[in-house]
């Protein structure tokens, strides 16, 4: 609709000398009375031709050409809207481009190629993946998607830090729990990783190692104990995040920073502009100079930075990197760091306005109507792996992205396990099956072949209800996949699809489709595979199958 409207009101104000003034926008009205689609046009140009926008709006509409087969009603709303209500011959003969692109139907250019970076999971060497950290995958890699999607050239970055006391106390645990497999009464420090996986670990170890270590210096044991505990959990993060679809391109070390001097670098470069100072024996940023509250540390007296400036530093780097856009998933425990964060990168020179920030809240696991207890530094925390071992992997991304990532969510077990039409996830995936089956059992009947989606269809014969609803509905989705990607809002999508998975079975209860009227079925079956189409490319967007067969 827009792109069709946009030829033709385009036409119009060059024809009045009114192109380029002002932008052309088209919305769709929220009551459906007024229209399919609207324009504001008219009253963004009154002033600067200095007319009242109502006869601005009739002087357009007098100059536009639209063909009455494709737009049915133009009329003036309110102080000077221009409502539009297309045909529904319109909508249906939309339904040959769904299957011309297929595959890429809902692909649009509107990134042009812009580098992008997009920084999730990021989590720290020292435990297994939480169902927090499964919600993080879930978003990023989704935006991630919707980006590619719209043209965007991203790369998929996980930053995480093998250094600093979290590392040295999965050292010490790991050392701990593999002395205890040769002296049972050998002390576990107060403050240890208590987990289960620690004692995998351990028991790894020696069957690599044997008793060697035990002899060893205890920095020599550490070093050795802290190193084969990394490799070991990051090769369990990496199979985790892999049984979910999510592959990294980059895995950045926050150590990495300080072994290059890219801090010490930031330091000197805030002291030269005179936003570092030392106070107290400790380092701060003057961030009351660059719009905040009261100026903050970042290195304590101790000589250990605080986290912001590492992260600081690693922004610049991103920047650095030729990176235009930025777009950092992070839990609802950063929030507090990131004004520091942006003010930073705008001190040494970068926009911030090129950093995206999304913030997710926390996930509560629940079971039988209660909540199933975590606690990430006892044993019986519960584990990405697990969560996906009980109620699948499809299961597991869709309900961390059906709701807004302001929201906190409580992951409902019995729901995601359940194969009803309750289960939306199941839900979807019934429908895109459905599909699939029926079109089998078209071509098994001689009525369908896929010669027929380019050839001999009448879609004006689609003039049920039902179809029409779907056929709108399916065309909808360019327009919900750039959304969903500008606003980083990737629960709009499951949405989206559940919406359209309830309208083809609103139409499928009504319509007979493999029925003995040829014409008639083959426009009811190219429509199905329409909605099959757009079920598919929705469903890989979000990272989950799309089923043949259920």
């Amino acid at each position: 609709m827009k792109k069709y409207l946009t030829d033709k009101v385009g036409g119009a104000l060059k024809s009045l000398s009114y192109d380029g003034i002002t932008k052309l926008t088209f919305e769709k009205p929220k009551d459906e009375t007024h229209g399919d689609i609207t324009t504001n046009i008219a009253m963004l140009l009154a002033k600067s031709v200095k007319k009242n926008p109502r006869v601005v709006a009739q002087e357009i509409i007098g100059k536009l050409e639209v063909d009455p087969k494709y737009v049915s009603k133009v009329e003036i709303a309110g102080p000077g809207f221009i409502n539009f209500r297309f045909t529904d011959e319109f909508y249906t003969a939309q339904i040959g481009n769904i299957l011309k692109h297929a595959e890429s139907f809902g692909k649009i250019n509107i990134g042009n190629g812009k580098k992008t970076q997009v920084e999730y999971v990021s989590a720290n060497p020292t435990g297994p993946l939480s169902v927090g950290h499964g919600r993080q995958a879930a978003v990023g890699d989704t935006i991630a998607n919707l980006l590619e999607w719209t043209g965007h050239d991203v790369t998929r970055e996980y930053y995480y830090n093998n250094a600093g006391r979290q590392m040295r106390m999965l050292a010490e645990s790991t050392y701990a729990r593999y002395r205890q497999l040769f002296d049972s009464s050998y002390i576990f420090p107060e403050d240890g990783y208590q987990g289960d996986y620690i004692c995998k670990i351990a028991d790894d170890l020696k069957k690599d190692r044997g008793d060697s270590i035990v002899a060893m210096p205890s920095e020599e044991a550490l070093t050795i104990c802290k190193e084969f505990a990394e490799q070991e959990l990051f090769g369990a993060i990496k199979k985790v995040l892999a049984r979910m679809g999510v592959v990294h391109d980059v895995f950045f070390n926050e150590d990495s920073l300080y072994k290059s001097g890219k801090i010490e670098e930031v330091i000197t470069e805030f002291r030269n502009k005179g936003l570092a100072y030392d106070q107290d024996g400790a380092v701060w940023l003057k961030t009351s100079a660059l719009g905040l509250d009261q100026d903050r540390v970042i290195v304590k007296s101790t000589g250990e930075p605080t986290y912001r400036l590492p992260d600081i530093a690693y922004h610049r780097e991103k920047f650095r990197r030729g990176f235009e856009l930025i777009v950092d998933v992070f839990g609802a425990d950063h929030i507090a760091t990131i004004p520091d964060v942006l003010a930073g990168v705008k001190a040494l020179g970068y926009d911030p306005e090129k950093v995206k920030v999304v913030i997710h809240q926390f996930v509560t696991l629940m079971r039988d109507g209660e909540q199933v207890k975590m606690s990430k530094r006892l044993a019986n925390f519960v584990t990405l792996d697990e969560l996906i071992d009980e109620v699948g992997s499809d299961a597991v991304r869709f309900f961390f992205l059906m709701r807004s990532t302001s929201s906190h969510l409580e992951f409902d077990l019995n729901l995601a396990k359940e194969q009803s039409e309750k289960n939306p996830v199941y839900y979807l995936q019934y429908a895109h099956a459905r599909i699939a089956s029926i079109l089998r059992f078209a071509e098994e009947q001689g009525t369908f072949n896929m010669a027929d989606i380019s050839t001999g269809i009448d879609y004006s014969l689609l003039k049920g209800p039902t179809e029409i609803a779907l056929t709108k509905l399916l065309l909808d989705f360019p327009e919900t996949i750039e959304s969903c990607a500008m606003h980083f809002e990737p629960h709009r999508l499951t949405t989206y699809l559940q919406d359209i998975a309830a309208a083809f079975h609103r139409f499928y209860h009504e319509h007979r489709i493999v029925i003995p009227e040829l014409d008639i079925a083959k426009a009811r079956l190219v429509l199905c595979l329409a909605a099959k189409t757009v079920l598919a490319n929705g469903c890989a967007i979000l990272g989950i199958t799309a089923p043949e067969r259920m």
